[in-house]
């Protein structure tokens, strides 16, 4: 994977993920995914990922991701930025977030963020 390829899939996973669209996740995560977001515990298996972002995605409005830089190096893209969310009560919240993904081939095997959403 080239540095454009990357920012290419960043881009596409973050519209995906503000668009609230499983259909995207569901194509590029690997059947054996392990995920994880902020302190919660690690997901393992596409069906389990799936079904907490899909419960994350009822828990709020909407979400914006803005992203600041993106790295990669050899398997791994790394990103940074600035989440800005709608809760349910259409308050607003906003939070730093940096996103590290593991591929295999085409696949993401290991998709971690590190967020505060303590806040929401």
């Amino acid at each position: 994977m080239n540095m454009q390829q990357a920012k290419q899939v960043i881009e596409k996973l973050y519209n995906a993920v503000d668009n609230k669209n499983l259909d995207f996740l569901d194509e590029i995560l690997a059947d054996d995914v392990n995920f994880r977001i902020g302190n919660y515990d690690t997901v393992t298996g596409k069906p389990n990922v799936l079904a907490a972002n899909k419960q994350f995605f009822t828990s709020i409005t909407s979400m914006n991701h803005t992203l600041d830089k993106v790295w990669h190096f050899e398997n791994d893209v790394l990103c940074n930025g600035i989440v800005d969310y709608i809760r349910l009560d259409g308050s607003e919240c906003s939070a730093y977030f940096s996103t590290v993904l593991t591929f295999v081939k085409d696949k993401v095997i290991e998709y971690f963020v590190y967020v505060d959403i303590s806040a929401l």
